[in-house]
């Protein structure tokens, strides 16, 4: 209700304003070099002696210009040349048809007053092609139809208007006011004492082969990450909105002759941020290879080379995405945090966007979000977006804006709040994820889900558990031989019988009760019907010959303490026993390693 008031009070003063104010001099520069229409008005806005003080005026549409205006900015120039960009708000004025703003000034202009302001319109599809079809080797001409005046609901003293084409070549124009011609512009006026609303067609056909590209729809998606990446991706829909293409295009002329397709775009250039990396390019066939980056100061540089070369009515569609690193343009303060991003970056020079789409994915846990953009946005329903890791998910700030040129290069920022604990969600959910993995892999091998039982599975375990009990029993009594090796040095040396009959009776008594363990699992394998009883037996007789030496060893041994066997025969029968018995342990670890 407010801003309602305040607009209707803005008219208000400048309708009441309108009869005391008036142009003393209009100097209009029309730029039809492009495909744009960039209107540029140097005026000198007087208020008429014994008026009132006028603090807003007006700025008047042609009707017919009304959807094709893409940008209007307005400014005021200072004693010290200094421009300050003034505030323009749509308004209405009764009983008038076409579009009227009006424009607050920096300070109320007093009556006899003078000001300078500096009007800048863009306009988009008012170029049309004539002819609208082509060959190949023709060039492109357009017509474009506009105002010999400068359109105003003020009277104007004196004005003249300057119109640049993109080249000399003029098939006609109109010829109000007899205009002079120099090259590639021409000179209408100076028109005097012109009231207000005055119309009288402006109409110039000239050849402009300059790329007539348009993007008719994009859709530009900001991923935010408060671990150290923006990540951003435009889809981008291509239009060649020149003259339509007539008959066949060969490829042939086209690399042979340098002025076949005059008109086409082989390729243009994307600025990217300086600090963009990850850079890639693709449709709906995969990578496009044709492209080539250029890494500069303050921005990176893209040429974007399509698959094919665009004439008049062709389109193309392509994918363009990078990285940025989030602390350039992520700002926070406590739980308080601000993106400042531009609403649409640089596509290609004198861009022309009939449809864009931006989405800013925020972080999961953002609340309170707040936009605050430069102009006139339409802000859709927030949304979801559900990526690795979201639980309730991230908020999508969606927005759109038709008929966007170069000068909508503009930053919005978007505030909003989130809590810093939030952002150990996601290792949590990790840890959490992995320990319940374990948990179940931990379960699942110790329980048996089986609905029947095998019996020839069961009978291969208890054969593999009997096999185990063996093997442990097998290298524990082989360990009874290195002990009893042990007792025998040392009665060597101490020539102590009680310390070799110790070790004996140690020796006898685990043996037999290792062996009739042993013999009691070769029994049961026997049972289960294992062929492993065999070796089992194997093990068994080899496992005598081994205690039989050892014996033999000792019996050697007491026969030398004693003297009755002289060191030499002693060391070469002892050498001879070593050697047996060692093939005989070996023989026995084989078998232990076939089980």
């Amino acid at each position: 209700m407010a801003g309602l008031l305040c607009r209707l009070l803005l008219c208000l003063a400048a309708a009441g304003a309108a009869a005391d104010l008036l142009l003393e001099e209009v100097r209009r520069s029309v730029d039809l070099s492009t495909h744009l229409a960039k209107v540029s008005a140097e005026l000198s806005l007087a208020n008429a002696a014994g008026g009132a003080a006028a603090s807003a005026f007006l700025l008047a549409l042609e009707p017919g210009l009304e959807p094709r205006l893409a940008y209007l900015g307005v400014q005021v120039k200072g004693e010290e040349e200094e421009e300050n960009t003034l505030e323009v708000r749509e308004t209405k004025v009764k009983g008038k048809s076409g579009k009227f703003f009006s424009v607050k000034l920096p300070s109320p202009l007093a009556p006899g007053a003078k000001v300078r302001v500096s009007v800048e319109m863009v306009f988009t599809h008012v170029l049309q092609p004539y002819p609208t079809h082509i060959t190949q080797s023709e060039k492109q001409f357009v017509v474009f139809e506009g105002n010999h005046y400068f359109y105003s609901p003020y009277f104007t003293k004196t004005q003249t208007t300057r119109v640049k084409m993109a080249s000399r070549n003029v098939e006609s124009y109109t010829k109000l006011g007899n205009p002079s011609r120099a090259e590639d512009t021409i000179e209408y006026g100076p028109f005097k004492d012109i009231p207000p609303y005055s119309q009288d067609t402006l109409k110039v056909h000239y050849e402009n082969n300059s790329p007539f590209l348009t993007i008719t729809s994009m859709t530009r998606v900001i991923e935010v990450s408060h671990w150290g990446n923006i990540a951003v991706e435009e889809t981008v829909d291509l239009k060649h909105t020149g003259a339509v293409l007539k008959g066949p295009f060969s490829r042939y002329d086209y690399q042979r002759q340098p002025d076949s397709g005059i008109s086409s775009v082989k390729s243009f250039k994307t600025i990217l941020p300086a600090a963009a990396q990850d850079v890639y390019y693709r449709d709906e066939i995969g990578n496009i290879s044709t492209s080539h980056l250029l890494v500069l100061d303050d921005s990176v540089e893209m040429e974007i080379r399509p698959r094919f070369p665009l004439f008049g009515g062709w389109k193309t569609h392509y994918i363009i995405g990078y990285n940025l690193p989030s602390y350039e343009y992520l700002y926070n303060l406590g739980d308080q945090y601000a993106l400042k991003m531009r609403f649409v970056d640089h596509v290609f020079d004198e861009q022309v966007t009939d449809s864009l789409t931006v989405k800013i994915v925020l972080p999961e846990g953002a609340k309170n979000i707040h936009v605050d953009s430069p102009y006139e946005i339409n802000r859709a329903s927030d949304e979801l977006h559900y990526t690795y890791l979201d639980t309730f998910g991230r908020p999508v700030i969606v927005a759109h804006k038709n008929n966007l040129v170069e000068q909508h290069i503009q930053d919005i920022v978007v505030h909003y709040t989130f809590n810093k604990i939030l952002m150990l969600q996601e290792p949590l959910l990790v840890v959490g994820a992995f320990y319940i993995l374990f948990f179940t892999v931990i379960v699942y091998v110790r329980l048996d889900f089986s609905i029947t039982k095998d019996p020839a599975a069961e009978a291969r375990m208890k054969v593999a558990c009997i096999t185990e009990q063996v093997l442990t029993l097998v290298n524990k009594r082989l360990g009874l031989y290195r002990h009893f090796d042990e007792a025998v040095n040392k009665y060597k040396q101490s020539r102590d019988i009680s310390t070799l009959n110790s070790g004996k009776k140690s020796l006898e008594t685990e043996h037999k009760a290792l062996t009739n363990e042993i013999a009691s699992l070769q029994s049961k394998l026997k049972t289960e019907g294992s062929d492993l009883c065999d070796k089992v037996s194997e093990i068994q007789k080899l496992d005598g010959q081994v205690k039989e030496l050892v014996l033999k060893s000792s019996v050697e041994a007491e026969r030398l303490v004693a003297g009755k066997l002289k060191k030499d025969t002693y060391i070469e029968n002892e050498k001879m026993h070593s050697n047996k018995r060692q093939d005989l342990v070996t023989k026995i670890d084989n078998i232990l390693d076939a089980l």
